[in-house]
């Protein structure tokens, strides 16, 4: 019998029968693939709740509680309703918004599942992870629009909140693997990516995420300062003119942007003993070494 992912799991749990078990490490012995999934998953496998319980966690932003919203309805809408030998799902109470059931989800656990992706290493599996798309109903675009914030810097905010110092401070470096995903962004995904080295300045560098945004590629670069929650630099294509440097606050978030060589950027953190206007300057000006080789090796323009 092949193991599924719920029977490795529960071998990670140690809750399978000792013949099950048996069954499992023999699968593991022969597939090489099978290692390596069951050696994420105990990788991620922490006491999150006991982690986050400690932690003063910001509370969930409206703006991200809206898409959620959204998100949720528009699956809704996709899928019909189950048939009658259908297996049965519970179904929240039609006087209970989702607002409210979304309220009830214990903040440790939303943190968990962040810190189980980063920690077991799925973010940095080739592909791309899609962002929220600003365009959906309720998604505050109509707000964006307003403030002159663009919507990838928005969605960028929204996915820089979810983390939190401890769940970037668990995270294994893996250069291999992280040189391998600056490589398929600079060739497949066409950025000439430049990954700063900001320990001058206090920070350390931490993971690359190879994210995407209305089906273009976008970058979140993650640091860790000495004190406080983590840094983040994104960038996206941006065909337009250079732009000078321009700071704001998003979402309680400090924001730092500005446009280079046909290249978007946005410095996202909190202002707790890192001074991200200077820094963001920094970097525009080539101030900082390069991590990873050269940004132009390798690159070329995606077809289509």
């Amino acid at each position: 019998m092949k193991a599924d992912d719920l029977m490795l799991m529960a071998y990670v749990d140690g809750e399978l029968a000792p013949d099950e078990s048996h069954e499992v490490e023999a699968q593991i012995r022969a597939s090489s693939e099978t290692a390596e999934l069951v050696r994420l998953l105990q990788a991620s496998r922490l006491d999150y709740k006991a982690a986050f319980a400690q932690q003063d966690l910001p509370p969930v932003p409206e703006s991200l509680t809206r898409k959620i919203e959204a998100m949720a309805r528009a699956h809704s809408a996709r899928n019909p309703a189950p048939g009658a030998n259908d297996p049965s799902v519970p179904t929240p109470s039609a006087s209970l918004p989702v607002r409210s059931g979304l309220r009830t989800v214990p903040t440790w656990l939303a943190a968990a599942c962040v810190a189980g992706a980063f920690v077991g290493g799925l973010f940095l599996r080739p592909g791309t992870l899609p962002l929220l798309n600003p365009d959906m109903p309720n998604s505050g675009s109509a707000a964006t629009a307003s403030t002159g914030v663009s919507p990838w810097v928005t969605a960028a905010v929204g996915y820089q909140q979810l983390y939190t110092r401890d769940t970037v401070a668990y995270a294994d470096e893996n250069p291999a693997a992280t040189s391998k995903i600056v490589d398929d962004i600079r060739h497949d995904d066409g950025l000439a990516l430049r990954i700063p080295d900001l320990s001058s300045a206090g920070l350390t560098f931490k993971a690359v995420r190879r994210l995407s945004f209305n089906n273009k590629p976008l970058v979140q670069i993650v640091y860790l300062p000495e004190k406080g929650p983590p840094v983040a630099l994104c960038v996206t294509k941006g065909a337009k003119a250079d732009q000078a440097i321009a700071s704001q606050v998003v979402d309680a978030m400090h924001v730092v942007t500005w446009r280079q060589a046909e290249l978007n950027y946005a410095l996202i953190g909190k202002t707790e003993g890192v001074d991200l206007d200077a820094l963001g300057k920094r970097i525009s000006n080539r101030e900082m070494d390069q991590l990873f080789g050269d940004a132009t090796a390798g690159l070329s323009t995606p077809a289509g």
